[in-house]
């Protein structure tokens, strides 16, 4: 386009006589722009350097790490795999790997005997699309399953479909039949895999410097050599293991073990993520040496791959997490030749895993401080409210308070026996201990105390130490919740 004339002045018009040249006069300098201070400049060359030098440690640590990693290839020559989903489905194992372990951290935690050569634990993590949930599943164990054809990594010898406890998958086909068992028990498709061992937890829960958990009753287990008494508690590598591993605490053996296994992940998630660990590099250098040191993974979980999921994390927080089990639709179902199993149920089942398929959370969002669920609804729960202090008025406080979230108390508090009391008591009849814990959980911090022969009122004995009733209510299974809670229901506070 051409440029415009500088003057619209037409030059058909009279001639003016040209006029004596002006002297121009030299054109004037801009200010210059302020300095900035030199601290600020500083301040940005310091962040940039650090940004950069962080970005480089982690892709470089990363990358030497990815060398060094046990690769597996539990996808090999797999036909007719589910159809993607959208996010990212990791089959976290956990097998026994006892064989590393010196002797005296044998000795001390129980860990004696041969290896099994099968899997201890089973999860499906699946990773949002948009990197802002973690959803983890727990697969039973002794879950009833059926495996496809396959050949025994053990005698060589081909094997038709045949039933199975889920976890025997790894003894007879290794990574691969159990990716293919979960795949066809779930229609999930597995993107990457990934094994870990006793040697491995240890060495993570110890470098990130112990996992705080927190219990409200007692917590023996005289297989692991687990002992807990009640109240918070930083477990280092090796008692971690020991609660992770207790099966034998109360009468709900695997499906209870599992539920601590949530727990102990959700406060995991809590530490790494409140702790600074992941937007340090040095730290962060330490952790995936401890987790990554003693692992197997599939050969396409590298260097990106694992740097996308510590960059997620660092946006993480407890209520960023969600945890459940399978729905158990049948207890010791029975089969010839394998012995007792758990039989999922098939609707509720295939509810959960659809939501996984879609990337949907499993639970419905609640802010926090919103009503955290338990077992029973606490409609159904009748409380008789004691005032163990000497302080006026706490026992109307304390019964109107759980009035106000739903309890049925007798709004007639009384005076206790005891007026010292320094920490609140949910005492109950053994045969309402469902109820008792439902109790108990909105009363943070309150002592579990079991009275035979208390009957179906329970009782709360007000201590120095009450400060608040928590909304709580029932598991609500038209909404799919049914077992599922968020990092921050499980974790301390």
């Amino acid at each position: 386009m051409p440029t415009p004339p500088r003057s619209s002045r037409s030059t058909a018009g009279p001639q003016r006589r040209p006029q004596p040249p002006v002297p121009r006069r030299a054109p004037r300098r801009p200010a210059p722009p302020a300095r900035k201070p030199r601290w600020a400049l500083r301040a940005a060359t310091t962040l940039s350097v650090v940004v950069l030098a962080s970005a480089g440690i982690g892709h470089a640590v990363m990358t030497s790490l990815d060398a060094d990693i046990a690769r597996v290839d539990p996808f090999k020559d797999m036909k007719n795999r589910p159809q993607a989903g959208h996010g990212m489905n990791l089959l976290l194992v956990g097998t026994d790997g006892r064989e590393k372990i010196g002797r005296e951290e044998r000795r001390t935690y129980r860990l004696g005997g041969a290896p099994c050569h099968c899997t201890d634990t089973i999860m499906i993590v699946h990773i949002s699309e948009n990197r802002d949930r973690a959803s983890v599943v727990s697969l039973p164990r002794d879950s009833y399953a059926v495996t496809p054809a396959h050949v025994d990594r053990t005698t060589g010898k081909r094997h038709d479909g045949h039933p199975l406890k889920l976890n025997a998958a790894y003894a007879e086909g290794g990574p691969q039949l159990t990716v293919r068992t979960v795949e066809d028990m779930t229609k999930v498709k597995i993107d990457h895999y990934l094994e870990v061992d006793f040697t491995s937890f240890m060495k993570t829960v110890d470098v990130v410097g112990g996992v705080q958990i927190c219990t409200a009753d007692p917590l023996q287990d005289s297989y692991t050599g687990l002992n807990l008494p009640a109240g918070r508690h930083t477990l280092r590598g090796g008692q971690a293991l020991q609660f992770v591993r207790a099966r034998h605490v109360d009468g709900a053996s695997d499906l209870g073990r599992m539920k601590r296994q949530q727990r102990f992940m959700a406060a995991l998630v809590e530490r790494l993520t409140s702790s600074g660990i992941l937007l340090n590099p040095l730290k962060f250098r330490d952790v995936t040496r401890a987790v990554l040191g003693s692992v197997r993974a599939d050969k396409g979980f590298g260097t990106d791959e694992m740097l996308d999921l510590g960059r997620a994390m660092r946006n993480f927080s407890p209520s960023s997490s969600e945890f459940t089990t399978v729905p158990v639709g049948q207890m010791g179902f029975f089969v010839q030749g394998v012995g007792s199993t758990l039989k999922w149920d098939p609707v509720k089942a295939e509810r959960l895993f659809q939501a996984l398929r879609k990337d949907q959370p499993l639970s419905v969002h609640r802010p926090r401080g919103a009503a955290r669920v338990v077992p029973v609804a606490p409609q159904q729960i009748r409380v008789q409210v004691e005032n163990g202090t000497r302080t006026p008025g706490l026992g109307r406080r304390v019964d109107a308070a759980l009035a106000g979230t739903g309890f049925r108390t007798t709004r007639v508090p009384v005076n206790a026996a005891t007026l010292d009391v320094k920490r609140t008591v949910v005492a109950y009849d053994p045969g309402w201990d469902r109820s008792a814990k439902s109790l108990a959980a909105a009363l943070p911090g309150s002592e579990l105390r079991a009275v035979p022969g208390l009957g179906a009122t329970l009782k709360v004995i007000a201590g120095q130490d009450f400060e608040r009733v928590r909304k709580v209510r029932a598991e609500d299974p038209g909404q799919g919740e049914v077992g599922v809670v968020r990092g921050d229901e499980v974790a301390c506070g």
